[in-house]
């Protein structure tokens, strides 16, 4: 086997273009799919509903994630039961606080209690871990997407933390754990080295798979080729003589 089937964490795209993602469903690697408001309206999404609901008729085997939008825990419910009847295969992604900090346990618990499935978001804390943890129900399947990508943009180490969020997550045996907003495709591997479940992976990324195991001495080559080739299609030239040894003859 590759390295790549060996994989145990597995690989959610996230993405919002519709052609991209019926292009992911066709590779075996895609085991679901996750969006949110604001990839949707950088796709040019203008109705929600009629969007997702297409996505989930089209993508009816694989999880996929759909986020709530409101600000206001009540009308986050309401909209939340809304989205999870719209499919058997739904998570329905809740943030972890609203933009006045304001912790969404209760409404976590609710839902959880209820039997939606859910994908907690925009966690980047050990102890919004934990305290989403404690609100997730045992019998109910659920996510917790901890974004570790946008963790190391501020310069902390984001694989002890997933490390140690894989443990706490062990308290509820039916949740699993997001390493979100990876940077770079050696992020799947970390991921997977710690014992993360998930992993959402952008199409930039997807298109490194193919480099997965590649001989380096060959890389190498292929980056000088590189170099080569655009200096001479750029048409650069240095005059013979000129530039530094003008200036050294000039001082002398």
């Amino acid at each position: 086997m590759s390295s790549l089937e060996k994989l145990r964490v597995r690989i959610f795209a996230d993405g919002a273009d519709f052609d991209g993602i019926m292009m992911m469903c066709a590779n075996p690697l895609i085991k679901g799919f996750t969006t949110n408001p604001t990839l949707m309206r950088r796709a040019g999404v203008a109705d929600y509903e009629a969007f997702a609901r297409k996505l989930l008729a089209a993508v009816p085997d694989r999880p996929v994630s759909l986020e709530v939008f409101a600000d206001e825990f009540d009308e986050m419910e309401r909209q939340a039961r809304a989205i999870a009847s719209w499919g058997g295969n739904v998570n329905v992604k809740i943030p972890v606080t609203n933009t006045r900090r304001e912790f969404a346990g209760p409404l976590i618990r609710r839902l959880s209690a209820a039997g939606v499935a859910l994908n907690v978001t925009a966690v980047f804390t050990l102890d919004q871990v934990r305290r989403v943890t404690e609100c997730l129900a045992t019998d109910t399947p659920a996510i917790v997407s901890v974004f570790a990508g946008r963790i190391a943009d501020s310069g902390i180490d984001p694989v002890p933390l997933m490390a140690e969020a894989v443990n706490i997550l062990k308290a509820r045996p039916r949740a699993e754990l997001i390493w979100a907003s990876p940077r770079e495709l050696l992020n799947v591997f970390q991921a997977d080295a710690i014992g993360c479940h998930i992993i959402t992976v952008t199409n930039d990324i997807l298109g490194k798979l193919a480099l997965v195991g590649k001989n380096q001495d060959d890389y190498s080559l292929e980056t000088v080729q590189m170099f080569h080739r655009d200096a001479a299609a750029a048409g650069y030239a240095i005059a013979p003589g000129g530039g530094a040894a003008k200036r050294m003859r000039a001082a002398g």
